[in-house]
């Protein structure tokens, strides 16, 4: 019976978009999938283990994985009892904000790290099985960050934005092996990304150094950001409905907005190709008394 059920694996399941998921389809009725929930620190699998009650032993393991770390990655492959992986998830990612200038190389070494390279030697770890096998689904957690930039989020978008060609890219190739690659493009959720942010907080000791009209541009965009978790993030339930309609779909789009519709702003940036109007209006948005 377990060699019928389709073998998933997620990355990020400790918290957030990645523990709803594993929770929704590991609890799947119909006993369709069995999930491989992992995580870099499995001191925080309390959570995850408290939402199946238990009640889930047959169609949920969870593996630790560092997905900075390729040992940690080739690790848990082992661990997976099938032998192989249907639908890989590559959910983990971390997010960077801030004034430019106060960001250390490390710290930017390490969005791209996580967000960038983590994704892509996931990816690069499961590859050759699936195209052997024949088949898979390859799921990104994209977010709108890739499609348009924010500032104070340069390096966190870069990562972003990066990740929308590589996948791309592999799209292209992967349809010749019957592996469908799909983003699952995410604007504000309500989950722990936002904790885990790297953050400059207003009077952080490293913005000393950034000049007064930079400090009040970045005041003005975390009220922005404040007012549109408030009023405009999405539940992680409403973000995992989206990664169902993918997984579940005979023929995945490449592309999934979460909020059913492509972005204003990113339909902006498309159809006027010289990205002023863009740029114009993202301003206008967040700093709108600045731009009068």
């Amino acid at each position: 019976m377990s060699m019928e059920k389709k073998v998933v694996l997620i990355t990020g399941c400790s918290s957030g978009i990645g523990l709803s998921l594993a929770v929704r389809l590991a609890s799947d009725t119909s006993k369709t999938f069995k999930v491989y929930a992992t995580m870099r620190n499995l001191a925080k699998k309390e959570r995850l283990l408290e939402s199946v009650k238990g009640l889930h032993r047959d169609t949920l393991e969870i593996l630790q994985m560092d997905v900075t770390d390729r040992q940690s990655i080739l690790n848990a492959r082992d661990k997976v009892v099938e032998k192989r992986v249907d639908i890989l998830v590559c959910n983990a990612g971390v997010g960077m904000m801030g004034p430019l200038e106060v960001q250390s190389l490390d710290s930017m070494r390490h969005i791209l790290e996580v967000n960038l390279f983590g994704t892509i030697q996931t990816i690069q770890v499961f590859l050759s099985e699936m195209k052997a096998q024949g088949h898979g689904r390859i799921l990104v957690t994209g977010s709108t960050g890739g499609l348009h930039g924010l500032p104070f989020n340069e390096v966190y978008c870069a990562s972003k934005f990066a990740i929308e060609g590589a996948c791309e890219s592999l799209a292209v190739l992967l349809q010749h092996f019957n592996i469908q690659v799909s983003l699952i493009e995410c604007g504000p959720v309500n989950s722990d990304f936002l904790i885990n942010l790297q953050k400059a907080e207003l009077g952080d000791a490293s913005l000393q150094q950034v000049d007064d009209q930079t400090l009040s541009l970045y005041e003005k965009y975390l009220q922005h950001c404040s007012m549109v978790f408030q009023n405009a993030a999405q539940d992680t339930e409403d973000i995992v409905k989206v990664f169902l309609d993918a997984i579940h779909s005979a023929n995945p789009a490449f592309r999934y907005f979460t909020n059913s519709v492509m972005p204003p702003l990113t339909k902006l940036k498309v159809t006027e190709s010289d990205g002023v109007k863009y740029i114009k209006a993202m301003s206008k948005i967040i700093f709108a008394d600045e731009d009068q």
